[in-house]
């Protein structure tokens, strides 16, 4: 068995800051905010204390500042800032300015990369890997460290839209553009994620070793015929979005209509979904072979990342793990913000590789000793 490089430690969290939130706000709710007992709250989350995903969760929402109590700590107990970030009922000026702090300002390294780019617009992805390791982050963890950046900057407001480009704005910009009393419908549109969180060589290999299925990454998404709506979004996608994303990683990008091995379709179709390292699913359309393709990715408790059009309303059972949005309504909406979706399907990508074996989905879920092999 190959043992895994040795890595530098990280100076900033494993995870984005909405992620922490979200947990941080089970246990606001869980508990009507004071301390609650760490196996209780797992409990009432559906998920095991001790699982690498669970220990995960508390690690990253204490490195935010936003709990207090380690992974093995009987309880669990949300910060001062904590609380402020994730009680709804606070005027919106004072919870965002708790996230901010937490966010990116109490995180030596995002500081120094928000100061550093302040009121400009957001650089080139080189220009922030190279700020981030003058920043002192490890060069091995420089990307990770941008990607979870931009995710937060956007997350807490700090990222915007303006004159047809994403600009860093300052924290005193951003307040001044929320209301000074608490409003609820406000607050949960700011609070909703925004995207709702390998030099890459077209070609097919299906029948190829298992070597070949380790360097791929299998695309899930609708295809349609030529010139089709559903053919030119997944295009775009590929070209604009997810293969920029997957550069750093080494992984091949297969899609279905790439295939050209002799054989029959569906079986490669098959042996790509159930071998490949990776699966990212497109669930834009509503596309029913591409629920089905992630069922049996599901089923077999690999890795997967999911994207989709923020139009889409996703069923119930796929909606509950994290997509990555992207708002595809219009040219404007989408080519400033094409960035920050790399960063997001980086950031996602990245973990699921770092921990394949922490697959959260409903199969792994309600079913955490049922897993599909090929033998």
């Amino acid at each position: 068995m190959t043992k895994k490089k040795a890595r530098n430690s990280r100076p900033f969290p494993a995870a984005s800051f909405q992620e922490a939130l979200e947990f941080a706000k089970a246990i606001f709710d869980f508990g009507s905010g004071q301390a609650v007992r760490r196996v209780s709250v797992f409990d009432h989350l559906q998920k095991s204390p001790e699982s690498s995903a669970s220990r995960q969760l508390i690690t990253n929402a204490g490195k935010y500042g936003l709990t207090e109590g380690g992974y093995q700590a009987e309880f669990l107990k949300l910060t001062s800032d904590g609380l402020k970030a994730v009680d709804d009922e606070l005027p919106p000026r004072e919870q965002s300015r708790a996230r901010i702090a937490l966010a990116i300002e109490r995180i030596d390294s995002f500081r120094a990369l928000y100061e550093r780019f302040l009121g400009n617009k957001l650089p080139l992805r080189a220009a922030l890997i190279d700020a981030a390791k003058d920043a002192g982050v490890p060069e091995d963890l420089a990307e990770e460290a941008v990607d979870t950046f931009v995710i937060n900057l956007r997350f807490v407001g700090l990222l915007q839209t303006l004159s047809g480009a994403e600009r860093i704005v300052s924290v005193e910009h951003f307040l001044d553009t929320l209301p000074a009393k608490a409003d609820s419908r406000v607050l949960s549109d700011f609070a909703r994620p925004q995207l709702d969180q390998y030099r890459v060589e077209n070609g097919a290999m299906v029948t190829a070793p298992k070597a070949e299925f380790d360097a791929m990454c299998f695309y899930i998404t609708p295809i349609g015929e030529e010139g089709s709506e559903q053919r030119k979004h997944s295009d775009l996608f590929v070209s604009s979005i997810v293969e920029p994303a997957l550069e750093p990683f080494g992984l091949k990008l297969v899609r279905a209509d790439a295939i050209d091995k002799p054989g029959t379709i569906t079986r490669q179709i098959i042996d790509c979904i159930l071998q490949s390292r990776l699966v990212i699913a497109d669930l834009s359309f509503h596309n029913p072979n591409v629920f089905y393709e992630l069922a049996l990715r599901h089923a077999a408790r690999l890795p997967i990342v999911q994207i989709s059009r923020t139009q889409e309303r996703l069923p119930f059972d796929v909606n509950q793990m994290r997509t990555i949005r992207i708002d595809t309504s219009d040219i404007y909406s989408l080519v400033p913000k094409l960035e920050t979706h790399r960063a997001e399907i980086s950031s996602q990508v990245r973990r699921a590789l770092d921990d394949p074996e922490a697959v959260d989905n409903p199969i792994s879920t309600f079913y955490p000793a049922l897993r599909m092999s090929i033998s």
